[in-house]
């Protein structure tokens, strides 16, 4: 009895060492508020890291780290690293569409992510508001995401940090946003509607150009 005990202990021992997967993609976003940082030092800081260079974007003073990873475990790293600079957290999306999923056809071999940013309105109630009609998609509004896959859009995924939205659509590699985007409103108005209802409850973050609402980042590697 005593011979099962010990190895009883010994598989939850050997279980708890093993890391969890991670299994969706988080956000990394390091903001430089003295434009003294550069997109040369977080590459050789990425390589140091063994974190690939395609993973990350910039916009302007902003860059991200988008992969899968320990996010918060890297972000410590990184203020430790870089103590100048405000790092935010995006971890769990609260929006999440796959196209495999929804149809159970094969995914793209390679994706391109098109990585943006926006913030919620200050207004707390429009928030709720905001994330309850994300919660809610799939069965009210059904055909936002069927717009989703006949634009081919492979992932959809929303994450927040306090009132800054991060967007990551992913699309087969070779297309543009601009060339499939149109067609999740083709046939389909209840899209047009839900965008004409997700304005009211967005804004440019801080940095954004007057009356612009979403910024995009770029891969580094282009």
């Amino acid at each position: 009895m005593l011979h099962k005990f010990f190895i009883f202990i010994t598989i939850l021992t050997l279980t708890s060492c093993v890391t969890k997967e991670v299994k969706t993609p988080s956000i990394i976003e390091l903001v430089d508020m003295d434009y003294r940082f550069s997109t040369a030092t977080l590459t050789q800081f990425c390589r140091e890291n063994k974190i690939e260079t395609s993973s990350v974007y910039q916009w302007q003073n902003h860059w991200v780290i988008y992969r899968k990873q320990n996010a918060s475990e890297l972000a410590e790293k990184i203020e430790k690293k870089f103590p100048k600079l405000k790092v935010n957290v995006y971890e769990t999306p609260f929006y999440d569409f796959n196209r495999e999923k929804m149809t159970g056809s094969k995914p793209a071999n390679e994706w391109t992510n098109i990585i943006m940013t926006a913030n919620l309105v200050a207004d707390t109630t429009l928030q709720h508001q905001y994330l309850e009609y994300h919660r809610t998609q799939f069965e009210k509004w059904p055909e936002v995401s069927k717009g989703f896959c006949k634009a081919d859009f492979q992932q959809l995924l929303v994450f927040r940090n306090g009132r800054q939205l991060m967007l990551v659509i992913s699309i087969p590699k070779g297309k543009t946003l601009d060339e499939l985007n149109p067609k999740t409103t083709d046939n389909n108005p209840r899209v047009d509607e839900w965008n004409k209802i997700m304005v009211k409850y967005q804004e440019g973050i801080e940095d954004a150009p007057k009356s612009t609402t979403w910024v995009a980042f770029s891969s580094i590697k282009n």
